[in-house]
């Protein structure tokens, strides 16, 4: 079967924290011919698992690498990287994958109001401006 993971899905596989769920989820997960995982429901992952459940970002970051590198997985994976980049750096995935998909879609400049973000961003050579 050909799937698209809902976030609770992914979350329930990754922490094991409903017994039932988590069987359901894995045993799923494995017999999918194909997982499709959306770049919201990666988002709203990130932030379960970061601000939720308090893993670090290292963490966070093989969680989804795992997910990115699964042979029944497709996802946007130049999107993800940017995201995992982010995170690595120390910022949040979602403004990766933003600042990614803005700039495939058109955006020259990142721009927030968010300092950490645009300076992480300003680092790795996007083109930013903070908003103050």
């Amino acid at each position: 079967m050909k799937i698209t993971a809902d976030t609770n899905v992914l979350a329930r596989a990754i922490l094991q924290d409903d017994v039932a769920q988590c069987s359901k989820a894995r045993e799923l997960l494995k017999d999918a011919t194909l997982i499709a995982v959306s770049l919201p429901s990666l988002c709203e992952l990130a932030w379960i698992l970061r601000h939720g459940a308090k893993l670090s970002k290292e963490d966070v970051s093989i969680a989804i690498q795992a997910l990115l590198d699964a042979g029944n997985v497709v996802m946007n994976r130049p999107a993800v990287e940017a995201g995992l980049a982010l995170l690595e750096a120390g910022g949040d995935f979602a403004d990766g994958i933003m600042a990614h998909e803005g700039k495939w879609l058109g955006g020259e400049t990142f721009v927030s109001f968010d300092k950490k973000a645009v300076k992480l961003l300003s680092k790795q050579g996007e083109a930013t401006r903070l908003l103050t």
